[in-house]
């Protein structure tokens, strides 16, 4: 197929090191530019990737000949900025959180539904490594009934952390980890949630306790702030359990290294022996090789369904269910009471 003219709204830390490497490295899609105001991120954009453009609105982008755009700005510009796309008749990815609350959520997904354009959250988190072969695991039947999914993005960054963007912890890490659990174990019934405030005044080391309608339990943690972060998953069900330490898939570290998919090939989210889990059933345990952190594959289901060959990876509506659970944590943190939904 024909690549697809895509553009890039943001150039911090996610839209340098997450979006505009795979962005750049896949075949399918055509990088006409980053949308920036910044004189300093322009400056970066020359140096790191010569030759592409800048520009200073979704406007002059769209005006350049732009079919998709993906938006990777502060948390509370997101909806915004999605919203706008849309009105311009652009597809979009929007990074996490893809909106500050529910309410949000839907209206975006209910515009893209009446434009009739492609819109997804970016959770690519879904293709981990790990997670990748915890879901395998699951649908293999190897665990048994899943009873108890615990899952931890717990990292160690000193006071005052990171920036105030328009959302804490919850929404940060807790993106990924209910979107997590939610593909996982399906709907949840009841969410129960604790937290702290960090070093920036927003939350931190936060607790997520979920009840699935299907009657698992999901325990999640989530940290700036963590001296010793936990596993990264253990993941228990009537015929054994699935445990996976630290630290986190590595395909982060390995953009942060300045690596891509285009300079790796198919050692991309190939994970080394000391870091795959085991699966475990009391004192008898057996390593389980990791599939391939998959990241790789975003970008090009995306333009892909651009072009209506697929599905998009994120079926946007999985953004509204993510967010109605993160809204019924924030109440539930705020009274210290169960939120049934």
């Amino acid at each position: 197929m024909d690549p697809v003219r895509f553009g890039l709204v943001g150039y911090g830390f996610g839209g340098r090191w997450f979006h505009a490497p795979l962005l750049a490295a896949a075949p399918e899609v055509d990088l006409l530019g980053v949308v920036t105001t910044s004189a300093d991120r322009r400056a970066q954009v020359a140096a790191e990737h010569p030759g592409l453009r800048a520009f200073g609105s979704l406007e002059e982008l769209a005006d350049a000949g732009a079919e998709a755009v993906a938006i990777s700005t502060p948390a509370g510009t997101h909806t915004a900025l999605t919203d706008r796309a849309l009105h311009l008749g652009l597809a979009v990815v929007c990074d996490k959180p893809f909106a500050l609350d529910a309410a949000s959520a839907r209206g975006s997904v209910a515009l893209a539904a009446e434009r009739g354009l492609p819109l997804a959250p970016y959770q690519n988190r879904r293709w981990d490594s790990d997670f990748r072969t915890a879901r395998a695991l699951v649908d293999a039947g190897r665990l048994g009934t899943v009873t108890r999914f615990e899952s931890r993005f717990e990292r160690f960054a000193p006071d005052p952390g990171p920036p105030a963007a328009g959302g804490g912890t919850l929404l940060d890490f807790g993106s990924h980890l209910v979107d997590q659990a939610l593909v996982l174990l399906g709907p949840v019934s009841a969410v129960y949630a604790e937290w702290r405030p960090g070093g920036s005044g927003l939350d931190d080391d936060v607790f997520v306790a979920l009840t699935h309608a299907a009657g698992a339990r999901a325990h999640l943690w989530g940290s700036w702030s963590q001296g010793a972060p936990g596993d990264r998953f253990r993941v228990a069900g009537t015929e054994g359990a699935y445990v996976v330490g630290g630290p986190m898939d590595g395909q982060e570290a390995a953009l942060l290294a300045g690596h891509t998919p285009a300079t790796l090939g198919e050692r991309w989210g190939a994970e080394p022996e000391q870091r795959w889990g085991r699966l475990r059933r009391g004192d008898e345990g057996v390593v389980v090789p990791t599939e391939r952190g998959r990241w790789d594959t975003f970008y090009p289901a995306f333009a892909a369904a651009v072009r209506g060959q697929g599905p998009v990876p994120v079926d946007p509506r999985d953004a509204v269910a993510t967010a109605t659970v993160l809204d019924a944590a924030r109440r539930s943190a705020t009274q210290g009471a169960v939120v049934r939904l």
